[in-house]
């Protein structure tokens, strides 16, 4: 016998409506009443965000934001020397997504450069996230903005997120693929392991495309390449690309692994197995 389905009552908050509340409500109501015919709306202004930030202004704005005791934790955490103002990347991301509106791309490529320059760790992610952004057209000079960054890379925070802004360049582009392999032969560590960090868009797609396929391939290569270097970042920039590519492609990581894996540390391999059956 079936059950019968109780019916849910929810009963609205018992509390008179706010001003702003009423005005929308009796608003409503007329639309709703109404019988005219709504084929044309009148187009909002676009609201005036006034001209973009310099470098300085840009950095004076990050500043009124700092926290001493969490920029004090942040540079115990990162470990890497530079300036910190302790700041949380959702709050960078929101000043950044309105500096973004107020610049033209070349203002926008611009600010990021002298942000990025500035060695200040808030200031940086800032320039990253200036520049991530799925369609941008023409995005050559983003890109090599970004790809310019890779060789001075310190640390995994910053350069994640540079890697995160040109991720997107190379997926539209997957011929920026040459100059990424270039990286591989860099004597900096850390950008030997942005060749992997900056490829793994190419991991997501359950249905690749020739071409996403065949970069797939290539840096399953790197992933070889690099496997025999005992540095722990390294291993782990391993692990994370199999991983996240298993997901998608788990016979792909698996053959990987057979023929590979016993080069990779134990926590590599397991991280890169991690969602094998």
């Amino acid at each position: 016998m079936a059950r019968k389905r109780r019916s849910r009552v929810i009963v609205a908050e018992d509390r008179p409506m706010t001003e702003e509340e009423a005005q929308l409500a009796a608003e409503a109501a007329a639309y709703a009443a109404s019988d005219a015919e709504y084929t044309q709306y009148a187009e909002a202004e676009e609201e005036d965000l006034g001209p973009p930030p310099s470098v300085d202004e840009a950095i004076a704005a990050l500043e009124s934001c700092g926290d001493a005791e969490r920029a004090e934790s942040a540079a115990a955490y990162h470990k890497v020397e530079r300036r910190y103002l302790g700041i949380t990347v959702p709050l960078i991301e929101d000043m950044a997504r309105l500096w973004r509106a107020q610049c033209t791309l070349e203002e926008r490529v611009a600010l990021a450069e002298g942000l990025w320059r500035s060695d200040v760790h808030e200031a940086m992610v800032a320039a990253a996230k200036l520049l991530t952004q799925a369609r941008i057209r023409p995005d050559d000079a983003v890109w090599e903005t970004i790809a310019g960054w890779a060789p001075g890379f310190n640390g995994w925070a910053v350069a994640d997120h540079a890697c995160n802004a040109g991720g997107r360049r190379l997926i539209g582009a997957p011929e920026r693929l040459d100059q990424v392999e270039a990286w591989l032969q860099n004597s900096n560590m850390w950008t030997r392991r942005a060749a992997l960090v900056i490829t793994l868009p190419f991991t997501k797609s359950n249905n690749p495309s020739e071409e996403e396929q065949a970069a797939r391939t290539r840096v399953l290569g790197w992933c070889e390449t690099l496997a025999p270097e005992r540095e722990w970042f390294i291993q782990k920039a391993i692990g994370w690309w199999l991983r996240e590519l298993s997901k998608h492609d788990a016979t792909a990581v698996r053959n990987w692994l057979a023929q590979h894996g016993e080069m990779l540390k134990p926590f590599a391999r397991k991280e890169a197995a991690k969602h094998l059956k």
